[in-house]
């Protein structure tokens, strides 16, 4: 027998080359698409719809075959969709909460028989997707659906229907897994899909009075042009950016560097994922990584690329070597088509393109660091904030990185670990929503504090000049007599200031009989000032313990308590209410003050219930710099809720009086300045509102705006705060509908909106 070709175990260990792949042929789901024809249609209340006279779409594989056509949805087809949305949603939320477990778990059987099928299908057209993994979502969901009265009974129930508006590649499947919702037994309507050009779709559905709530997930710039297009229209809109993220890779010296090389050959090169990996390497150990890498890389094989991506990764390695950069390749790239090997960018700069923003390819750029400090500082160099991979056998070290990383998810000695009980929320440019475990719920549920606004047409708004007339702005002198009404002063970096432009606004009498005083007239400069402020202390706040940040707060209702008469004073005759009325309303602001210094250790995360071995704990932590626009409302009530909100969670916050009811605002000012919070942790500015939300919105250290104003500025917001993204609550003070500031469950709403969630996993085997 010839032996000459056969390869030992022992050699094959040496070269850890591939070996021999067989090409797929996906029988199940070939039967499956050729039984619709393929030709797949829109899944509209419950069944496959297939309407004459539409555009349709090609899906092609790797090699240029048409694998099936889908239709391309129209105005009509929305319309019906919208509809049968909502009757099914009427059928769906009234059934109990344990009947609707029974079809979630129902539903878990139905993936179980037709798993292979949604395998190959996703295989076919080049997504990731795992049965698996939607069978422990189903299951994990329907306990929550059982347990809905019990453990978030103050909100309005779960219970939605949905529109799935899915990318081209991934439409298939979805259309396979609205078939099998229908067979497991889910009302007609409770799942729709539409398919066709997805941002332009959804921007078309939000013009139905139907829709509550859309919530996208892709790449920022898909995700930002549909923020613009959808402004205006009352509906809340959340961004995950989970395409085109790049994701730092960290390898210490004391990692297992065997494993944590295997892990990256993985992670980037073997798995199919839209994020992209940037190593980070310890300089003790780069030698040792990149001699592991040559090794473990000799046998990998070239990756199909687009014609389009093809030429992006050609433009990249030739920066990378035209700014030193070390190529470390399988093979030698083939001279033209779409293939390319799995490449390693050795020596590069943090500050390259292909580092911030890699371009779709195996591309691998490998950065060098020699503290932890270091590593900290180039895992948080990158615009995105969705994940993290720490790599040693220090568990302390790996603890401390953690923490220190402005991701929403944190794996140690691992990668790429996702469960459904694991809250992960967007960091900086990933995105403004938290999915995952119960606090990902809550995006989908309605407060019953808060009404939201109803869906309205856009105004004409001229974004360039919106708010840059300002308010009708007064000089007064400083010699003038004690005729003249009183000047107040804001509040900037801990001391009493005017306004940078000098300008003053007056504050009128209720009914607008006659003015009260004059305030500063804010702008741009003066956000700038007190961000400047705020960006200083921020970080030291939110490390201290949350008993420190009580005491303060406490400290802050006993000033509020010296001060009650002063402060009523101001309400009563800003506002035109009682006395008692007034003096009622301060003494709930001092309740709510020690409310949230009683609440400062209750906000936590905790240990999570893994299905696999190891330990995973969530932690809130602040979302940063806020700024907050207060509603004319019970302008001392709201004012002291939103502040303790956001200083009870660790965060800075620059408010913005009511421009009808500045004067308690102003008159609180002497409460902050007898406090002991630290210096330019809380700023009060005054002035127009709509010229303060634009500085506010432009402003890129800001990461949170919620805002009670006009219509106009709920636009202006939604369509401004794309770059980087913000998170806004927006509330029209036009529907006539004010909040219940007294409710029960207002201080959970709040909290849960002052915090972004990070999830940190550590296997034990």
């Amino acid at each position: 027998m010839a032996t000459g070709n056969i390869k030992t175990v022992y050699d094959i260990f040496q070269s850890m080359e591939s070996g021999p792949t067989a090409t797929p042929t996906y029988p199940i789901a070939q039967a499956w698409l050729d039984h619709h024809s393929r030709s797949l249609g829109l899944f509209i209340n419950g069944k496959f719809v297939l309407p004459a006279d539409r555009q349709s779409c090609s899906l092609t594989d790797s090699s240029g075959s048409v694998i099936c056509s889908t239709v391309c949805a129209e105005d009509e087809d929305i319309s019906q969709c919208a509809s049968s949305a909502a009757e099914g949603y009427q059928v769906w939320s009234d059934l109990t909460c344990r009947q609707r477990a029974n079809v979630l778990l129902r539903l878990v059987s139905v993936i179980g028989q037709h798993g292979q099928c949604f395998s190959e299908l996703c295989g076919l057209c080049g997504v990731s997707g795992s049965p698996s993994t939607i069978v422990r979502m189903l299951q994990y969901y329907s306990s929550w659906a059982q347990l809905r009265d019990t453990l978030i009974s103050s909100w309005n129930p779960l219970g939605n229907s949905v529109i799935v508006v899915p990318g081209r590649a991934k439409a298939p499947p979805c259309l396979l897994l609205a078939q099998l919702v229908m067979a497991a037994g889910f009302p007609a309507g409770a799942l729709n899909v539409l398919t066709g050009s997805d941002s332009s779709l959804v921007a078309k559905l939000t013009q139905s009075s139907s829709i509550s709530y859309v919530t996208y997930g892709g790449n920022k710039q898909d995700g930002a042009m549909l923020c613009e297009a959808t402004a205006g229209m009352g509906v809340p809109l959340s961004v995950s950016v989970c395409a085109g993220s790049s994701c730092a890779f960290i390898i210490f010296d004391t990692a297992d560097i065997d494993s944590a090389v295997d892990g990256v050959i993985e992670a980037a090169f073997g798995t199919k994922t839209n994020v992209h990996w940037v190593l980070c390497v310890q300089e003790r150990v780069e030698e040792s990584v990149v001699a592991r890498l040559r090794l473990r890389m000799a046998g990998l094989k070239c990756i199909t690329l687009s014609s389009d991506d093809r030429l992006l990764v050609d433009a990249a390695v030739q920066e990378a070597q035209h700014q030193g950069a070390m190529l470390v390749q399988s093979c030698t790239p083939p001279s033209s088509g779409a293939q390319y090997p799995p490449t390693v960018l050795c020596k590069s700069a943090p500050s390259s393109p292909f580092v911030v923003n890699p371009p779709p390819g195996p591309l691998l750029p490998l950065l060098t660091f020699r503290s932890s400090k270091e590593a900290v500082t180039l895992g948080n160099h990158t615009p995105h904030g969705q994940a993290a991979s720490i790599w040693t056998e220090d568990l302390t070290l790996a603890l401390e990185t953690a923490k220190s990383l402005s991701v929403g998810a944190v794996w140690v000695n691992s990668y790429s670990v996702f469960d459904p009980c694991l809250p992960i929320s967007g960091h900086k440019d990933s995105g403004t929503c938290t999915d995952g475990g119960q606090e990902g719920l809550y995006q989908f549920l309605r407060a019953p504090s808060f009404s939201s606004n109803h869906p309205r047409s856009p105004t004409t708004i001229d974004y360039s000049k919106f708010g840059s007339s300002g308010a009708s702005a007064v000089v007064i002198p400083d010699d003038l007599g004690a005729s003249v009404p009183k000047h107040y002063l804001q509040f900037v970096g801990g001391k009493t200031c005017k306004s940078v432009s000098g300008g003053c606004v007056a504050i009128q009498s209720p009914g607008g009989r006659g003015v009260l005083g004059y305030c500063p007239d804010g702008g741009r400069k003066d956000v700038r000032n007190a961000v400047e402020a705020a960006s200083k202390v921020q970080p030291g706040w939110m490390k201290k313990s949350p008993s420190a940040r009580a005491q303060s707060l406490n400290s802050l209702a006993k000033g509020l308590e010296a001060k009650r008469r002063d402060v009523a004073t101001s309400i009563s005759t800003q506002t035109g209410v009682s006395m008692d009325e007034a003096e009622k309303e301060v003494e709930l602001s001092i309740i709510r003050l020690s409310d949230w210094a009683a609440y400062c250790d209750k906000i936590k995360g905790g240990s999570l219930p893994m299905p696999q071995s190891g330990f995973a704990f969530s932690v809130p932590e602040a979302v940063g710099v806020m700024g907050v626009l207060l509603p004319d409302s019970n302008p001392l009530y709201s004012l002291v809720t939103l502040l303790g909100a956001a200083v009870a969670t660790g965060n800075a916050v620059i408010i913005v009086p009511s421009q009808k009811y500045p004067l308690p605002g102003l008159t609180f000012i002497q409460v902050l300045q007898a406090c002991d919070l630290p210096a330019g942790l809380v700023s009060i500015l005054t002035g127009s509102r709509d010229q303060l939300t634009a500085a506010l919105a432009n402003h890129s250290v800001i990461k949170a705006i919620w805002y009670w104003g006009s219509a106009e500025g709920c636009q202006y917001l939604q369509h401004t705060c794309t770059n980087p993204l913000k998170t806004l609550r927006l509330f029209s003070q036009e529907n006539k509908e004010e909040a219940d500031w007294t409710h029960p469950s207002i201080l959970e709403e709040m909290w849960r909106n002052t915090v972004e969630w990070k999830s940190i996993w550590i296997p034990t085997a």
